[in-house]
């Protein structure tokens, strides 16, 4: 009885309808911010059963946006919830949750691109990295136009241990755009396989969990949704400062229909080029001839720590920019850049 009086309290008194909330305070969903509004309660149940059991937890929800997900984290029993909203036209809709639940609910109003996640929950509630997760949790249905460079930021900062994760291996879940989510998730030698899917990999723990229709969504965008699950690893499968893995692993995808040998060797002074790339190459075991979707985190662990040598001989080689030389040369980047991936949406 006592378990199930605590339960109560953690439950919601009624309140509008997410719908009714949008219609109260005449929220639209802006196109430029790229804003869809997810209205039914059982599939933001769905989304916050997949973060795990966020009982007695503490959770940071990104872009609330009219707070369906955030009825369904409070619903959870989830002990404290931070919420990080840009938009200052949901914040009433905000504070009528977070007068429903008494000092369960803070609204930050700022981007969650800078916000200092570091700061936002009690220092007691970290742990070492090795143990399990913290009883911390990041949750968000994000927009299109920011899903990619945020999570891209957040795995530099899993890299750095900072952010979110200075309370210890924080778990992720989160929407994206379905294609980037199967980016994300996508295996070896799959066509979806991109520098996504490696830097994300290196890191943690990928799981896709379910896609969403588009239909769901108001308004209905022209794709649909796929939920990701994150969980950082506890040891890295690349031991590597994460911009060297990054720039190793974009120079190969910048070819990403040829042979993996061409991005190699854009790592490299034209003067040294071929030398340094075949002493990279042999170093790393790789096989020139395998393309960038066919090498798996082991061969790229090893072209990172070939390269590393390469750079450790010669402090200089890492600032080399492949970009910055044809722009000197005054060459033009269409006929060079035909096959490019030029950024992580690619």
């Amino acid at each position: 009885m006592v378990a199930a009086g605590k339960l109560a309290t953690y439950r919601l008194p009624p309140l509008p309808t997410i719908g009714e909330i949008i219609k109260l305070f005449n929220l639209r969903a802006e196109r430029q911010m790229s804003q869809n509004f997810l209205l039914d309660l059982r599939l933001t149940d769905k989304i916050v059963r997949k973060a795990g059991n966020i009982k007695n937890a503490y959770v940071c929800e990104v872009g609330p946006g009219p707070g369906g997900i955030t009825r369904s984290i409070l619903n959870a029993g989830a002990e404290e919830l931070l919420v990080v909203e840009k938009d200052t036209r949901f914040l009433p809709g905000l504070q009528m949750l977070a007068e429903a639940a008494p000092g369960r609910v803070k609204i930050v109003h700022g981007d969650i691109m800078t916000y200092k996640m570091e700061r936002a929950f009690p220092k007691n509630l970290k742990r070492n990295w090795e143990d399990d997760p913290p009883n911390v949790h990041v949750i968000g249905n994000l927009p299109f136009s920011v899903s990619t460079p945020l999570i891209v930021k957040w795995l530099e900062s899993v890299a750095n241990r900072s952010g979110p994760f200075v309370y210890g291996r924080t778990q992720l879940t989160l929407t994206f755009q379905k294609e980037v989510a199967e980016r994300l998730t996508a295996c070896t030698g799959s066509r979806q396989r991109s520098r996504l899917s490696v830097m994300s990999q290196y890191l943690c723990t990928v799981k896709s969990c379910f896609d969403i229709p588009g239909r769901a969504f108001v308004p209905k965008p022209k794709v649909d949704v796929g939920v990701v699950h994150f969980t950082p690893l506890v040891q890295p499968q690349i031991s590597q400062p994460f911009k060297l893995v990054e720039k190793v692993v974009r120079s190969v995808f910048n070819f990403r229909r040829k042979y993996c040998r061409r991005g190699v060797e854009i790592l490299f002074p034209e003067a040294q080029r071929l030398q340094l790339t075949e002493r990279m190459l042999c170093s790393a075991d790789v096989n020139p001839t395998l393309r960038p979707t066919e090498l798996s985190i082991i061969q790229f662990k090893n072209l990172c720590d070939a390269y590393r040598t390469l750079c450790d001989e010669n402090p200089e080689l890492f600032n080399y920019d492949f970009r910055e030389e044809l722009r000197m040369k005054r060459k033009s980047p269409k006929e060079t850049f035909a096959e490019e991936e030029s950024s992580y949406e690619n």
